[in-house]
């Protein structure tokens, strides 16, 4: 019994050192991968003078076509990790007659002209 208050206070001395239990509590944030995911090897393999249906092939279906410009599409790719910025990237694939001309965006194939254009909003 007269250990008790002893270990008592060693308990309660324990405990000052913790913080707040309710503050280290966040809600969870999952990762949000939006659009297509688009590789470099993947654009290594895009060659001048490819059709529509091998572009397709290699890269999937574009996220964006217009129906007015049969000749441009747009890959988007968005992930927003948990705390982190977001990483976005863009990738436009130009035809003329139908038949791979160049790309423009945020990552470029070896071999093809390219209009290199960086950032947010393009």
């Amino acid at each position: 019994m007269r250990l008790l208050p002893w270990f008592l206070v060693a308990l309660l001395a324990g405990c000052g050192g913790w913080s707040n239990p309710v503050e280290r509590i966040k809600p969870y944030r999952m990762d949000i991968q939006q659009g297509n995911a688009i590789t470099q090897d993947m654009l290594d393999r895009l060659k001048p003078g490819m059709t529509p249906s091998q572009v397709r092939f290699i890269l999937g279906t574009p996220l964006l076509v217009d129906p007015f410009r049969n000749d441009r599409w747009d890959y988007v790719y968005l992930h927003d990790k948990a705390g982190q910025p977001p990483e976005r990237r863009r990738v436009t694939v130009l035809f003329e007659n139908d038949r791979l001309k160049a790309l423009r965006g945020d990552v470029v194939a070896a071999g093809l002209p390219a209009d290199i254009k960086t950032g947010v909003g393009q």
